[in-house]
């Protein structure tokens, strides 16, 4: 039996990045800050150090994929980045300890160092499946959803076991170095065509793609109620922490039976506008639902499995766009851009929610979500209408 040469990408090594860095994101996003909160605190530092990873997000994820278009290896991106999170999380309790705008610096170098790992591996992954028949991007992408799933399961249990201020930074620093290590030894690499152009000029992103990143920002955005205030309104709507955990669960799940089971959908309903279309009715329903259930557990599991349409067809519908209308030469920055725009769409929503939670609580802020989502119908729906002159055939993901 012949096996591919080593230097070809296939879906086993990408997959083992997608989890090896989604397993790191998952003990960060919930945990962080739990750890932030046992070194005592104030809680606005607390608030202002949680919000630097979404600024350092927006900064510099786009000028940091660009440079693959101009040249540098997207693998050594990967290494160089994940060994710069690693430092830097290792070195945040002794930050800690000598104050706080130490630790401030540390964490906005370990942001923007984190920035580009996850645009970085959907720039090789699509790559990877212009290159190559056998690769589906949904199914690879599937193991940074059940990477991220476990993280978040078993994270307690060793925060539990060893005690927040010990666990975070060192289960942290853990994942990270495993992360660069995978990358070292995964020969994983992007053969691109370079178009001929003169010195100095850029190829333009399409107005289609920039519609269709703005769709997907706005959609994504629309979960900001759900991750910021989401366990907090069903808490106090009588939901037990157990619950509560199963909720998120569930919705984590849906994604992944997702992304397991749409690359058998005809492949007329996998275009990038359907599938953004799609995220952006589910996300629609979710957020008016999840205003009026209340502590109705069963209604709010329902609609806990819309997450499979509402990130993960937003997600997928978002790659194809890119990998269908992004100019060779200019594909990492397309890849940065989606990113930058979805972070700041996302940081302007979790702020709105604070507010909104504020004044209304819960279903204020979910109800405000929902002209997110239909912006981001809108927009993908103005995007079929430029690109509706041109002959479209849908990337193979």
């Amino acid at each position: 039996m012949s096996h591919p040469p080593r230097t070809e990408p296939n879906a086993t090594r990408l997959s083992l990045l997608y989890a090896v860095v989604f397993v790191e994101i998952g003990i960060a996003m919930p945990f962080m800050p739990v750890w932030l909160n046992a070194l005592g605190l104030d809680a606005r530092i607390i608030g202002a150090l949680l919000a630097l990873p979404i600024a350092m997000k927006i900064i510099a994820t786009a000028p940091l994929v660009g440079l693959i278009d101009r040249g540098v290896a997207a693998r050594r991106l990967l290494l160089i980045g994940s060994l710069a999170v690693a430092a830097t999380y290792a070195l945040m309790p002794a930050g800690a300890a000598i104050g706080w705008p130490i630790l401030a610096l540390l964490v906005a170098v370990n942001a923007a160092a984190g920035a580009p790992l996850v645009p970085t591996i959907d720039y090789l992954t699509l790559a990877a499946v212009r290159q190559s028949s056998r690769l589906d991007y949904a199914r690879i992408r599937m193991a940074g959803s059940i990477g991220f799933l476990i993280a978040s399961l078993l994270g307690g249990a060793a925060l539990s076991a060893m005690g927040e201020r010990l666990a975070v930074p060192i289960l942290l620093t853990g994942l990270a170095l495993v992360a660069a290590a995978t990358i070292f030894v995964s020969p994983v690499e992007a053969r691109v065509p370079r178009p001929r152009r003169e010195p100095g000029l850029r190829p333009r992103l399409p107005r289609v793609l920039w519609l269709c990143i703005g769709a997907q920002a706005t959609i994504q955005a629309s979960h900001a109620a759900t991750y910021a205030f989401g366990s907090i309104h069903w808490q106090a709507n009588g939901i037990s922490p157990s619950w509560i955990g199963i909720l998120w669960a569930t919705g984590v799940a849906a994604e992944i039976v997702f992304f397991a089971t749409v690359s058998r959908w005809p492949a007329t309903w996998r275009t990038p506008f359907r599938l953004i279309a799609l995220g952006a009715v589910a996300s629609l329903v979710r957020v008016v639902g999840l205003s009026q259930v209340g502590g109705d557990l069963v209604p709010a599991l329902m609609l806990q499995l819309l997450h499979a349409f509402s990130f993960g067809a937003t997600q997928l519908g978002a790659m194809t766009a890119i990998s269908a209308f992004a100019p060779d030469g200019a594909r990492g920055r397309a890849q940065g851009m989606s990113s930058a725009v979805n972070a700041f769409a996302s940081a302007s929503a979790t702020i709105l929610c604070g507010v909104a939670y504020q004044a209304g609580g819960g279903s204020l802020a979910f109800a405000l979500m929902a002209p997110l989502a239909l912006s981001g119908l809108c927009l993908v729906t103005l995007s079929t209408r430029v690109a509706f002159a041109q002959p479209f055939t849908p990337p193979r993901l």
